[in-house]
């Protein structure tokens, strides 16, 4: 219910020595406050394929910015055996490893380009996701996560144990 009203809280100062205004929504407002609530804010979950240098490594970066935020985004490792998509939405191993999923605290899911904008938007990092969904970036930033997303598993060494089923770990 109160998820879609916005508040105002003052932050500091701005530039001008003027109060700067932030708009938060009201759930993070009455949590900051202290009041009670039965009600749990959502989490955010970040589908993300764990035997992935690339994603592990920018998978770890974004913990490390939520660490004071624990709980708001719950990092979901597809590449571990007891994966189950109908925990997720309905997103499947096989959908989970063409590309970037995130299901947002609404329940939507989000694929590609909006997956990024709204992991980053959970971990702070709203400003990097909005400018990621502009419409003269955004094109681009398809098109180039496209490729990458098709050709990740043979540029990080895992072409070949991904041609069927589930990926597995190499043994050495």
């Amino acid at each position: 219910m109160f998820a879609s009203v916005s508040v105002c809280r003052l932050l500091g100062s701005s530039r001008r020595g003027l109060p700067a205004l932030v708009h938060v929504r009201a759930p993070l407002c009455r949590h900051q406050h202290g009041a009670s609530s039965s009600v749990q804010p959502a989490t955010v979950k970040v589908l993300y394929d764990g035997l992935c240098p690339v994603c592990v490594t920018e998978i770890r970066f974004l913990q490390f910015l939520q660490r004071n935020r624990p709980g708001k985004v719950d990092f979901v490792d597809i590449s571990l055996p007891g994966y189950d998509g109908n925990q997720y939405n309905g997103v499947s191993y096989e959908m989970a490893m063409e590309e970037m999923h995130v299901i947002d605290d609404q329940n939507e899911v989000h694929r590609g380009i909006p997956a990024f904008a709204a992991m980053y938007s959970a971990v702070g990092l709203g400003w990097l996701g909005r400018s990621m969904m502009w419409p003269p970036v955004r094109p681009l930033l398809d098109k180039s996560y496209a490729i990458f997303a098709k050709n990740r598993l043979k540029w990080t060494g895992r072409g070949d144990e991904c041609t069927t089923g589930r990926c597995e770990r190499k043994t050495r």
